[in-house]
């Protein structure tokens, strides 16, 4: 019998049109919503790859990341005390670099995705952007909220930060990073004053070149505006129009 869902399975990874046997779903349905629960817990689990990550960023000729670490102890202070993943480690400091844009890589809710794809987020943001800004050295936060990074771009001196962060994972994807874009960083920025780019996880959601076109415009945006946030909108797709 044909799968009338099929053709709409190809342009969602929403569960659709599951079927049923009796008052229960189908047992391959079941396991496949198991598999995906435990998938979403292992993400958010998993710690992050440090030695790795620097390996992966290195040969992108930003230079070496940095580490810092947040307040929170552990993976299970982080995810009970989010107050203290916004705030770096007893005696952090960072030299100035006074660079146009600074790059911070933060583990999140999911450090399985930033091993996945920040090498691939930040080589395509540098494509767009070295040729006009200068590039601070990336920074690795761990442990990390989006928050930390206003202290680390704060310290270097920057003029836009760019914090990529594996995002909450779902029952669908479990390996996606977000990108946070703060102009003028420092303590005490509220989401408000940021912008967004989710669901970056190719080849099923957002490419590493769109999400860096995106991140090109909101930087032009920025400086022109003087602010980051709810003022400033996304021009990328009327700039390739």
């Amino acid at each position: 019998m044909t799968d009338l869902w099929s053709v709409l399975r190809q342009n969602t990874s929403a569960r659709i049109g599951l079927g049923r046997v009796g008052d229960s779903l189908p047992t391959s349905r079941v396991l496949e919503f198991a598999a995906a629960h435990a998938a979403a817990r292992d993400a958010v689990h998993h710690p992050l790859d440090v030695d790795a990550l620097v390996a992966a960023i290195e040969p992108l000729g930003l230079g070496t990341p940095s580490v810092v670490a947040s307040q929170a102890a552990d993976r299970s202070e982080y995810l009970r005390r989010p107050d203290l993943g916004r705030q770096p480690a007893e005696g952090f400091s960072m030299d100035a670099e006074d660079a146009d844009i600074g790059i911070v890589l933060a583990d999140g809710l999911s450090p399985i995705a930033l091993t996945e794809h920040a090498a691939g987020v930040v080589g395509a943001i540098k494509d767009v952007l070295a040729p006009q800004y200068s590039i601070a050295t990336p920074v690795i936060a761990t442990q990390a909220r989006v928050a930390l990074g206003d202290h680390i771009g704060a310290a270097q001196k920057v003029g836009t930060l760019i914090v990529v962060i594996g995002e909450r994972p779902g029952l669908s994807v479990a390996d996606s990073v977000g990108i946070y874009l703060t102009h003028l960083p420092r303590p005490g920025r509220a989401d408000s004053e940021r912008n967004c780019i989710s669901n970056i996880h190719p080849p099923g959601g957002q490419s590493y070149v769109g999400a860096a076109r995106v991140v090109a415009a909101l930087v032009e945006g920025a400086r022109a505006l003087g602010r980051s946030g709810v003022d400033l909108k996304d021009t990328s797709r009327t700039l390739t129009e």
